[in-house]
């Protein structure tokens, strides 16, 4: 008698909230009929932020076609990552084994990830106005634009202004630049309100009128569908006669698309992560005290920035150092050394052999003072200052709690290794006072070393406890350091590309599933 096998697989997606680590469902895929090796066509759309970490989990299920509820559906397996992870991956393409049945080969999935094309678009427009409404007692209106996105719950955000044109009633407003993120958040058909305004040196600008428009129309370029009326509801509804107060016309639209960092992750970029720690562990009172039952503040620091960027680091191989100690046996101080006790190899796989090495080596050495960050700095600036093809670029990661100590040597550390593919995340753990590291940010004024100016800002510095959670979640409280300390990251990298002309390399070609007849039941 002949037998017949039927299988028929759907995936289901699942994201973890933060804080709590309660799986919720995203979606599923269309169900593949009588096939051990399925490709899936359903897509999912998710929000990806670097500074982010978003856990994944697939599960695969033996569909029961006759019940919609997963329990009465056979488990398959499952496949645990992060979209970092996939995203991360060279070609943006992660394959992992499947697991959940004990002592059986569950297969393998193959997940790729795509960037959307409209969050890589820009726009060059260019308007001029025509006959607005004279506001102005003495002379003409000083008009400008202010470009309005529509929210999903009807309200609008500011997403740009225009400068001013002085003294005319037919403005011509320069060219400017926008993302078609920000424009309309990749909705082409999403309300786009304008209103003009005219300026006024107190800040109490005059309403001239307002239109709306959308990408879609935007994107006609230059018609007779691309004038616009410009309205003010008031004078509509008090005058009779009244038409308009002036139009504005569209005289130019051209799209263009972005090289994004993650053009440069899918053609093999590397980020590594160097690790640099200073205090004294000897008290229970020390941020480096071992507690066993949880995470110290350093600890906490550590995991929340590295378990996001060793997604971007394909051999997760990290060199970990400290700085400011004794070392055995002879007590000799060094501001720079290896966590794992090899100098000639400082490498720890992983952040949890970071976690290790750290830990093991606050039972060896005496973490010491003064508190020097320019040996480190120099030592990763060499690391960098090796690697010119763009193929690889270095976050240095300080966790201290102590006031720096050669302050005028780090300035000029930083100002040189602005140059390089490299950026500083400083977090300063405890009570101290950390005003010298605003300083070092740079993000009010630009850092300065013997009148020489850093070329770029490469320096993010965050003070943990402002980012501690009340209710003693750490779970947020590291979510939320990741959050502010790396966002700069992706920007700070692409600065350094531009500046340089450096091109990203070409992604691997993408993934071409084995060729098999397959049935799909939606």
């Amino acid at each position: 008698m002949t037998k017949y096998f039927f299988l028929f697989t759907v995936c289901v997606l699942y994201t973890q909230a933060i804080g709590n680590k309660e799986w919720r469902e995203f979606g599923r895929t269309e169900v593949i009929d009588n096939t051990l090796n399925p490709d899936f066509v359903r897509k999912f759309i998710m929000d990806y932020f670097f500074e982010e970490r978003e856990n994944l989990r697939f599960d695969f299920y033996d569909v029961d076609s006759k019940s919609p509820n997963l329990s009465k559906h056979d488990f398959l397996g499952q496949m645990f990552c992060t979209l970092g992870e996939i995203v991360g991956s060279q070609g943006s393409r992660l394959e992992k084994p499947i697991v959940g049945i004990p002592g059986k080969k569950c297969g393998t999935v193959i997940v790729t990830a795509e960037e959307l094309g409209c969050c890589r678009d820009s726009v060059l427009m260019q308007f001029c106005a025509n006959k607005l409404d004279k506001k102005d007692f003495f002379g003409k209106s000083d008009p400008f634009l202010v470009f309005h996105r529509s929210n999903e719950d009807g309200s609008f955000t500011i997403c740009h202004k225009t400068e001013v044109v002085k003294n005319t009633l037919n403005p011509v407003w320069q060219a400017f630049k926008i993302s078609v993120r920000a424009l309309c958040n990749g909705d082409y058909d999403r309300t786009i309100k304008v209103e003009v305004y005219d300026w006024d040196r107190d800040g109490s600008h005059d309403f001239i009128g307002e239109f709306t428009t959308s990408y879609r129309e935007l994107s006609r370029g230059q018609s007779q569908f691309n004038v616009y009326e410009v309205i003010n509801p008031k004078k509509k509804g008090k005058k009779k006669k009244y038409v308009n107060s002036g139009t504005v016309t569209l005289l130019s639209f051209l799209i263009e698309t972005e090289v994004s960092f993650l053009d440069y992750i899918k053609g093999g970029f590397k980020v590594n992560l160097i690790l640099a720690l200073t205090g004294n562990p000897s008290q229970p009172t020390s941020l480096h005290y071992m507690n066993p039952y949880q995470l110290n503040a350093y600890g906490m620091a550590l995991k929340a920035v590295g378990e996001i960027i060793q997604d971007y680091d394909s051999d997760k191989m990290f060199p970990a150092l400290g700085f400011g100690a004794r070392l055995p046996p002879d007590g000799r101080v060094s501001h720079e050394f290896a966590l794992n006790g090899n100098p000639q190899n400082p490498y720890c796989h992983g952040i949890d052999g970071v976690m290790e090495a750290y830990y093991r080596s606050l039972k060896s050495v005496q973490l010491y003072g003064p508190t020097n960050f320019a040996p480190v700095i120099n030592h990763v600036a060499r690391y960098a200052a090796s690697v010119k093809d763009g193929s690889q670029y270095f976050v240095l990661l300080i966790i201290t709690d102590g006031v720096i100590s050669d302050m005028a040597q780090t300035k000029e550390s930083i100002v040189n290794a602005s140059k390089l593919p490299m950026s500083i995340i400083i977090v300063g753990v405890g009570p101290a006072e950390f005003d010298a590291m605003e300083e070092l940010d740079g993000d009010v004024v630009r850092i300065s070393s013997r009148g020489k100016f850093a070329e770029r800002d490469i320096v993010q510095f965050v003070p943990f406890r402002d980012y501690i959670d009340r209710s003693g979640n750490h779970v947020l409280s590291m979510a939320r350091l990741a959050k502010d300390v790396l966002a700069e990251i992706p920007e700070q990298f692409l600065s350094y590309m531009r500046v340089r002309g450096i091109k990203p390399s070409p992604a691997p070609p993408p993934y071409t599933p084995p060729i098999h007849v397959l049935q799909t039941q939606i």
